[in-house]
């Protein structure tokens, strides 16, 4: 595992029980602020204060690049781009490459290094996306979820209004369905590719499938999770599905079934993938770069041929 303990970088380190708390601990107390419209905190937004870290290979990263995309927002807050290959010494590094960008704030080299910019002592994995602010050069956030409901509203002066994926009057039912996407799809493909016993990997394909399952059914009399409305609930499952027989399916061992053998969940992807400005988003050579990399599972040298799956012809 490579992972800032105490603020010094280590490219491997024994995830121990107690580097585990310590960690934890660390998510719940850092990174967590919010970024509002009216002054309710210490971060308000105005244009060009605010800059995105991230990487297209990423499924969390991938959500806060299609709300600043869809959001019209790409002339109010910054991006930088992360090379996909991980396995390196530095972990997530900067580069001027056909698939990454320099450090446009900071000018470092390494993601860990932004996170030792923004608290010396820091304990933890460095994970995209950050949410950093250049005023007072500091990390906003690192939680996904978190950002792209900053980015849902808080922007609005000088982004597009009219698009709003959290919807009061819809949260509910949003907040209900997203129990199914994020913790039995998002995550589930995770606790499939990861698992550390077949009894625990057993649990997890099924677990998955099942959501799948599910999803399908939602799908088959309607146009999007929570209706005819496009939401917060379907980028989740979205930046999932774009995934799934690119690499999860062979890498993750996900491989009960293709998100082709699902009919109403490939027009769905499909429906999400035509709309303007969503295809720029998905990068399937900086994904397969990444999970084909030295991940530490299965052998990342073997690259195998592109799935059959062409998102602008799925019937």
């Amino acid at each position: 595992m490579k992972a800032l303990i105490k603020g010094v970088w280590h490219s491997d380190v024994t995830d121990t029980p107690a580097l585990r708390v310590a960690r934890t601990e660390e998510r719940k107390r850092n990174f967590r602020s919010k970024i509002t419209a009216d002054g309710s905190t210490e971060f308000i937004a105005e244009p060009d204060r605010y800059h995105l870290y991230v990487s297209y290979a990423c499924p969390w990263a991938h959500r806060t690049i299609l709300y600043r995309k869809l959001k019209g927002l790409e002339d109010v807050i910054g991006m930088s781009v992360l090379h996909p290959l991980w396995s390196g010494p530095q972990g997530w590094t900067f580069s001027d490459s056909p698939h990454s960008t320099r450090d446009h704030v900071n000018g470092l080299d390494a993601l860990y290094q932004i996170y030792q910019a923004a608290k010396p002592d820091f304990t933890g994995k460095v994970t995209v996306p950050v949410l950093w602010d250049k005023k007072t050069a500091s990390i906003i956030n690192t939680e996904s979820g978190e950002i792209i409901r900053m980015l849902d509203s808080a922007f609005d002066q000088w982004g597009d209004a009219s698009v709003r994926f959290y919807p009061d009057d819809l949260r509910p039912q949003i907040d209900r369905i997203n129990e199914i996407v994020l913790n039995h799809v998002c995550m589930g493909v995770y606790k499939a590719g990861f698992a550390s016993s077949q009894p625990e990997y057993d649990v997890a394909i099924r677990d998955l499938f099942v959501a799948l399952d599910d999803l399908e059914l939602i799908l088959s009399n309607r146009c999007f999770l929570v209706g005819d409305e496009i939401t917060e609930t379907d980028w989740h499952l979205f930046v999932t599905l774009v995934r799934f027989d690119a690499v999860y399916n062979s890498k993750l061992k996900c491989s009960l079934r293709r998100l082709v053998d699902y009919p109403n969940l490939a027009r769905y992807t499909h429906r999400l993938y035509s709309l303007p400005g969503v295809a720029d988003t998905v990068k399937l050579d900086h994904i397969k770069m990444h999970y084909f990399d030295d991940l530490g599972i299965g052998n990342p040298r073997i690259i195998p041929v592109d799935p059959y799956t062409d998102f602008r012809n799925v019937a």
